[in-house]
This record gives C-alpha cells, structure tokens and sequence, in this order.
C-alpha cells in the first residue's frame, strides 16, 4: 500500500470511493488544462499541485500537525488568515466545487440549497475529503442564510466555528464586526495554545499581503492583448492560492509573473489579438469547478478577468501593515475585510462600481455573471448589475447553473451567442 493510501486510511476516507473520484477528476483536469496551446512554462507547477491535491499537501499538513501546528478550514474569503497564520496556525480552504455526495448532503440541508453547500457536506458524509479531515477547526461565517443553517447542522460532524459577518456596513455593523475580529484572535490563542503578538501579526500580514500583491501584479498582466494567460489557468491560480503554503506560492507565482511579462513584451498570447475579451462576474468557483470557463474560451473568447472570491475580491485590497500596537492591526484588519464587496451585504453600490471599473481596466468586450442556482444574492444582484454596465455600454451576459455537466450544451448555445454578439 501506498504512503498516501495510509495517510488517506488513518484519516478514514473511502479508499475505494476516493481512488475513483481522483481518477475522474485527473481525466476532467487533463481535458480541460493539459490540452489548451501555448501555456506558460510556470504552469508546470500549477499541473504538479493538482496532482497532489490529496496527496503531498495533505503529508505537510500532516506533518504540521505532528509538529504542534493546528490546522484551521474555512468557507469564505471574511475569514483573517492574517490571525491564523500569527497563532502559528495553517489555513485551508475547504470549499468544494464537484457534485459528489449529493444525496447524503440532503440528509441535512434541503434538497433545494446551492451546490457549494451541498458539495463540501457530501465530501465530509462521504469521506471523501482529506482536508476537512484535517482540521482541527473549521470556521464558517453568516454571508448567507443558506451557510448559516447548514453550519448548524455541519456541527455535529466536524468542529465548527462561526465568524458573524454584519449585513450592512454602518458603523454599528463595523463595530460587530470588529469584535468578531477580537472573538476569532481570542478562539485561535485558545486552541494553539499562542498568544498572537503585534510582531507575529505584522508577520502574518506581510505574508498575505505579499500573496495579495503578486496576484495584483497578475492580473494587471492580464489587461494586454493578446491575453498572455486563458482565463482557465488564472482561475486555477487563484484556487490554489487557498491551500497551498503561502510563501512558497507567492514565490512561483512572482516567476510565472516574469514569464508573463516577458511574453507581454514580445506582444505574445495564449490566442490572437483582438479575441473577444471577457470578464466572470459572480459565485465563487471552487476546484473543481471549471465547466464555464471551458465553455466560455472553448467558445472563442478569453477570460481576462475573474470579479469573484476566487479573483478581484479577494485580492483587490491589503491591509494596513503600519500600525504598532495591537488595537491598531486590528483596527486595520477590520477596515480591510469590511472593504470585500460580498451580495451578503445591503446597498452593496461598490460591487457594480467595482465590476464596471474592473470591465474597463480589463478592456472587456462583455462581461459574464455567473450565479449557483439558489443563490438568491448574486442572482439578484445580477439585474442590478446589468442596469449599471448598461449605463457604461458594457453588454452582459447572466447564467445561472450548478456542478453538473448536463446543461453545458445550453450553456455553449448562450455563450456562443453572447461572444459573436460581442465581437
């Protein structure tokens, strides 16, 4: 038996269920990545992480743990890796973007929640997941009323915490917030058994914020044309930027960035210029959620923008790692997370400014907003969203689907239409 199939053993997956879920995903992955033309040499490591998904990342989380590290699974980007990393923590996130476990799922949730929630419970009731395994803590956070329900049902399986993200962003929410704040820092000193310092945290900060920027530096790249990255491996990028270790991540990132530059210089591209440019707008897309992509650059455009958790929103702003007293980096992390432009949030006027000035920086022909079925947040906002880029002259396109595979051929049809629309 294999040293991973051990690990995969003490950690009580399926071994069986699990082998062939590894299998169809390595077949999806190669369909979808391995066989676009012209990619980056820097992808290389990229291909090598998702190939090791289950396997080296999780040993190192292994390895933390039997070194005294804890380690701590989340849902959303509210939650401060900065305090994690500071209390000498790892953080992972969990979120899950393949229908598996359906059925097991609604034995908690209703049948008619989003295929996030209902993906990362079927992983956890079907053993499938070595990373909810993992954890020593997993926090979720009150973005939506569907989360919120299914985190209290969650809690009898795994070892659940809740951060309480305000809905509004007056200064009674930003005071809830900031206390949330002070109420997470006091639970991981809790269970690390460390004080989390002003040093240690100002370490964590430069940490995240170094990750932040070589992704900024990222997706500036991508505003040249030709496109000097699809859509597809960007995504992938930003997946990966949530459980691989930080620095070692920012470090192959800042070379994929040289690489980039360099083709940029050269006027090169992964497809010809003046290929329709298209911005994704919306849900986050948890691996191993890449169909609209596919169907999107399979479609004759190029995705030279990702607005979403996994894109823009994350990353867009850093914190203030100036301050030199513990109220002060606090304070600071506060403002920075009450900055993330989530559909939780109401008026929530900075997304659509947000997207149009993203669209325009980008230089998108059009602009894509995908929302989970169920999701009554982006979905609403989707029609909000189209009045304001109507205004700009920006045509957009809104889709609603799931992780299935069944309606791919629906979505080429639409996508199909809306690229030559563009064009």
């Amino acid at each position: 038996m294999s040293d991973h199939k051990r690990m995969w053993e003490k950690l009580n997956l399926d071994i069986e269920a699990h082998d062939g879920l590894l299998e169809v995903l390595g077949k999806f992955y190669g369909d979808i990545y391995m066989s676009q033309d012209n990619r980056l040499k820097g992808m290389e490591y990229m291909d090598f992480v998702l190939s090791e998904v289950h396997g080296l990342r999780i040993k190192e989380l292994q390895d933390a743990k039997a070194a005294g590290r804890k380690v701590v699974g989340t849902f959303c980007v509210f939650v401060p890796e900065e305090l994690t990393l500071a209390a000498g923590a790892v953080q992972v996130g969990l979120c899950a973007g393949a229908e598996v476990g359906s059925a097991r799922a609604e034995e908690l949730v209703p049948r008619g929640t989003c295929a996030l929630i209902k993906s990362f419970i079927g992983f956890k009731l079907s053993r499938l997941c070595p990373y909810i395994e993992s954890c020593d803590m997993i926090v979720g956070e009150t973005t939506c009323d569907g989360k919120k329900k299914a985190y209290e049902a969650f809690a009898a399986h795994a070892p659940m915490y809740v951060m309480e993200v305000p809905q509004t962003k007056s200064a009674a929410a930003r005071a809830l917030w900031r206390a949330e704040i002070v109420r997470f820092k006091e639970r991981l000193e809790e269970l690390t058994g460390k004080a989390i310092t002003v040093e240690s945290l100002k370490a964590a900060m430069r940490t995240v914020n170094a990750r932040r920027r070589v992704l900024q530096r990222l997706n500036a790249l991508r505003a040249a044309d030709p496109a000097p990255i699809s859509g597809r491996d960007a995504l992938l990028i930003n997946q990966i930027s949530f459980y691989d270790d930080p620095e070692r991540f920012t470090a192959k990132i800042g070379e994929l960035c040289d690489e980039l530059e360099a083709r940029v210089a050269k006027g090169q591209g992964v497809a010809p210029a003046g290929t329709p440019r298209l911005l994704l707008s919306g849900c986050p897309m948890a691996v191993p959620n890449w169909k609209l992509p596919y169907v999107i650059e399979g479609s004759g455009a190029v995705i030279v923008g990702e607005e979403s958790c996994i894109g823009t929103r994350n990353t867009r702003d850093l914190v203030d790692e100036t301050p030199e007293t513990m109220d002060g980096l606090l304070d600071a992390l506060a403002e920075r997370y009450m900055k993330i432009d989530c559909a939780c949030f109401t008026p929530n006027d900075e997304r659509m400014d947000n997207v149009a000035a993203l669209a325009a920086t980008q230089k998108a022909d059009g602009v894509v907003h995908y929302a989970l079925m169920f999701c009554q947040p982006y979905a609403h906002e989707a029609m909000k969203l189209g009045r304001t880029l109507a205004d700009k002259g920006v045509p957009l396109l809104t889709l609603e689907t799931d992780y299935s595979m069944e309606d791919v051929e629906q979505l080429k049809t639409r996508v199909e239409a809306f690229v030559e629309m563009v064009s």
